[in-house]
Order: C-alpha cells, then sequence, then structure tokens
C-alpha cells in the first residue's frame, strides 16, 4: 500500500486552480490570495454547518477574512485603471 506524504496531503487540502487571466505578479499574487480566501470560508462554513462553529464566530471570521482580501487587493491595485499617457 503506498503511504501519502505531506505534498499530497496539501494538494487536497489546499487545491490550487490555474489562473486564465493576465500574468502580471500582482494578478498572480491576488488570484492566489482569493483562493486561499476561498478554502478558509469553506473551512469555516464546514465548521459551523457540523456545530463546532457558532455562527457569529464563523461570521466574524469570514469578516476578518474579507479585509484582508479587500486590503491584498487595494495594497496591489487591482482594478484600479492604469494611468494614461498623454
Amino acid at each position: 500500500m503506498v503511504q501519502p506524504n505531506e505534498n499530497d496531503k496539501d494538494k487536497f487540502l489546499y487545491p490550487r486552480s490555474r489562473y486564465y487571466g493576465q500574468a502580471r505578479p500582482q494578478e498572480l499574487i491576488f488570484n492566489a490570495n482569493l483562493q486561499e480566501f476561498a478554502q478558509k470560508v469553506g473551512f469555516i462554513t464546514a465548521l459551523e454547518t457540523s456545530g463546532k462553529l457558532s455562527p457569529q464566530d464563523a461570521y466574524d471570521q469570514i469578516k476578518a477574512l474579507w479585509k484582508q482580501l479587500k486590503h491584498s487587493k487595494k495594497q496591489l491595485g487591482i482594478g484600479e485603471e492604469p494611468p494614461t499617457s498623454t
């Protein structure tokens, strides 16, 4: 029987999807942050659904994650209009 290694466990717990947008560094970083946000929200909702976490705690944790993601977006300049040259 083949024993799973740590890398297999990480791939299962923290899957990464391919990125299809513009391959600029800040876009790739934000995509990774967005995937991490989605993964953590999935874990939090599973814990809340199973009764391991109260609805208020789940809400507070997701709200904190959202603020982190929003800050990341702002820091990376995602969604801002590029400067126009005249």
